[in-house]
């Protein structure tokens, strides 16, 4: 997989592109910067407080129950399926729950 950028820099001869010319390049990706959010030890803190909190919902003991037995429902930003988001500007963003970036 490949974002135009590497294809068209030299990366080409990777994704088998190399007799193309830059428009006729396939990309498979996109390129761009993700904004600084910690330091990693406190994002995977997250991460895994969500995954335990994820398996005490759905009483899954591991993770391979949490893999086969669990169903994906999706949600909008707000939690519950066709609740408005709340335009409240005075809360305090968490770091597990970001908007934007």
């Amino acid at each position: 997989m490949g974002s135009l950028g590497a294809m068209s820099k030299g990366s080409s001869d990777r994704y088998f592109q190399t007799d193309n010319a830059a428009d006729k390049l396939v990309p498979e990706g996109i390129e761009g910067r993700v904004a600084y959010k910690g330091r990693l030890k406190e994002i995977i803190h997250q991460q895994m407080g969500g995954l335990r909190s994820c398996m005490g919902l759905t009483g899954c003991g591991t993770i391979d129950l949490l893999r086969t037995q669990s169903g994906i429902r999706t949600h909008q930003r707000c939690g519950y399926p066709g609740k408005p988001r709340s335009r409240r500007d005075d809360h305090q963003e968490s770091p597990n729950y970001r908007l934007g970036s």
